[in-house]
């Protein structure tokens, strides 16, 4: 069963009088576990995308389903709700909280979205510290450490609730390409470990080059979809 199928999706934003179509009778499906991207220009409609899949906005008509379940009918409180228990979030300026440690903005979730207990939190976080290869750095502060470390960070706080979907918004944007690349390496390992679906928005070509999938979104249309150098997972 695919985790995500969209059929007939469309966003219409107003303007004083004027309507904008940001997206246009999109149709696609995502399989689980899966690496994959949607690239085009600016105002393409990316990241209007990515946040209808995020449930931090509605569509203006159309289906789109997450992980079985129809987003589109959720209100604002069960939106949260599905975000806290299905997704995981990356952007490309990292979102740290500067005055918490390394360890505990990978923490926050747990505590601030999920509520575990202590017993709980601390495998997790610091079996999470250990996969992006920073069990020896949990005390550091954001201001510490370097732009891909930081990306570490924030790509142990997607996973650390357990997501079956992360979304990454031009997530390697602030970083130099050597860096680019081994985070790219390290989230495909982290989904092979987690069986975890990551979907970009993107511009970065290092980025599109690991992609399985590759849509291509122009003017809020599909354009095409194309299996990617990295293969179809599986």
């Amino acid at each position: 069963m695919a985790l995500i199928e969209a059929i007939d999706l469309n966003k219409e934003y107003e303007a004083g009088e004027i309507k904008v179509a940001a997206l246009k009778g999109l149709t696609f499906a995502i399989e689980p576990a899966s690496f994959v991207s949607f690239v085009g220009p600016s105002g393409s409609g990316k990241t209007t995308l990515l946040n209808l899949i995020g449930c931090l906005d509605k569509p203006t008509s159309g289906l789109l389903k997450v992980a079985g379940m129809d987003i589109t009918r959720l209100d604002r409180k069960g939106g949260a709700i599905f975000r806290g228990e299905n997704l995981g979030f990356i952007f490309q300026d990292f979102n740290l909280i500067p005055v918490l440690s390394v360890y505990e903005n990978i923490e926050y979730p747990l505590m601030m979205v999920q509520n575990l207990p202590l017993e709980e939190r601390t495998p997790r976080v610091k079996g999470l510290l250990e996969a992006i290869g920073m069990a020896d750095q949990g005390h550091k502060y954001p201001d510490q450490i370097s732009g891909g470390q930081k990306q570490r960070v924030a790509v142990a706080r997607a996973l650390v609730t357990n997501p079956r979907l992360v979304l990454a918004d031009e997530p390697t944007a602030n970083l130099d390409s050597q860096t680019a690349y081994r985070i790219i390496e390290l989230m495909k390992r982290l989904r092979d470990r987690f069986q975890t679906t990551f979907i970009f928005s993107t511009h970065d070509q290092k980025i599109v080059g690991e992609a399985e999938i590759i849509y291509s979104l122009e003017d809020g249309e599909l354009k095409s979809r194309e299996v990617g150098k990295g293969g179809v997972h599986g």
